[in-house]
């Protein structure tokens, strides 16, 4: 495949400041590979990184951006074995070192070394060796490359259904987890609890989104209120009104969190799922956390393992993911989809190169 002198690209240069730039197509060294960026899905990360004009961990302005894709291997550096140029194929947006304490302990989300990977908001975008070899996956036959790139944000559910310890519950029949937040995370929390027989209930304050959870397997949908104090609520939609054995936060906002914690009845287990801004505080009833048992766990991205299970899963067309899909944007309009999330017009979109199709 010959590569092309220049590609667009959304140039993130601030804070809700894109730039849609020519700039060069990356050529690969030793051990690198160029994928062709078939399809991006937006998502509440790239939300937080163009409002906040960068992030502390994966990238600094001004960058191309965009970190859930898939497309197909359009050059391949020396030394690279195993890939052939026009292989469809999805990249983990993080590569693990494979050598520090955390990897050897199957923790490879908290690698001490732990590399990401931005630029999906582009043609093409460069993958470097540690991707290479880490963190490149075939897409199974008849997996559309829009589906396909939901696969790391599917990945740290997984990792996050992993934290839940479900089957610490498994005597009592299926898990009742409340799950708050019916954005994309929370949606696919659902949809990944319904399908492995669980009972979600999910609160969120849209009414839209919460038919959306149902259409994916929720249990129960429960209109709340903005801004917290939401416990007595949530917890009275339980079957028997006494809390549930999970909960999950999906918002990173710390007032659902303090709800979170106190939703879940004696000896259940709160996943604070959601990342809230730095510096960010939440009171804790510590009499209760004491005397009932309580697991409370942060749960942070996604492991190889994770990605490598979401990608199989979202190759079967029987899981339900596609209403998630709010529809499809180009490079050009990379702007108005972030906007269209912030303004909770759009769940999750699409974008494909110059144009749509």
């Amino acid at each position: 495949m010959t590569l092309p002198a220049t590609m667009i690209g959304a140039v993130l240069t601030g804070p809700e400041a894109i730039e849609i730039r020519s700039v060069p197509v990356p050529r690969p060294g030793p051990g690198e590979a160029v994928l062709k960026v078939e399809a991006a899905t937006t998502c509440g990360t790239d939300v937080k990184v163009f409002h906040r004009g960068g992030h502390p961990r994966m990238l600094k302005v001004p960058t191309l951006f965009g970190h859930e894709m898939a497309g197909r291997i359009a050059a391949l550096g020396e030394s690279v074995e195993g890939w052939r140029e026009g292989d469809a194929v999805v990249v983990s947006n993080s590569a693990p070192c494979g050598r520090c304490a955390m990897c050897r302990l199957g923790r490879e989300n908290l690698c001490e070394d732990l590399t990401y990977l931005n630029g999906a908001f582009a043609e093409y975008l460069h993958l470097p060796a540690r991707f290479v070899a880490r963190s490149l996956h075939a897409i199974p036959a008849g997996l559309d490359f829009g589906r396909a790139a939901m696969t790391e944000p599917l990945a740290c559910v997984l990792h996050g259904m992993a934290a839940c310890e479900l089957e610490r519950y498994a005597a009592l029949g299926p898990v009742e987890t409340v799950v708050f937040g019916a954005g994309p995370i929370g949606l696919l929390f659902v949809a990944a609890l319904a399908a492995a027989g669980h009972r979600p209930i999910l609160a969120d304050p849209n009414p839209n989104r919460l038919e959306v959870g149902r259409t994916l397997g929720a249990w129960r949908t429960l209109a709340i209120e903005r801004g917290g104090g939401q416990a007595e609520a949530v917890r009275a939609e339980t079957s028997d009104g006494a809390g549930a054995w999970v909960a999950v936060d999906a918002t990173g906002m710390p007032e659902v969190w303090a709800d979170a914690l106190g939703v879940v009845r004696p000896g259940g287990l709160v996943n604070l799922f959601g990342g809230c801004a730095p510096g960010t505080t939440v009171p804790l009833d510590t009499h209760r956390v004491h005397y009932s048992e309580l697991t409370v766990k942060g749960v942070y991205h996604h492991r190889p393992e994770t990605f490598r299970r979401a990608l199989a899963l979202l190759a079967d067309p029987a899981f339900p993911v596609d209403p998630i899909l709010s529809g499809e944007r180009t490079i050009p309009q990379v702007e108005e989809a972030l906007r269209a999330m912030m303004s909770k017009q759009a769940l999750k979109l699409v974008i494909r190169g110059a144009t749509t199709g």
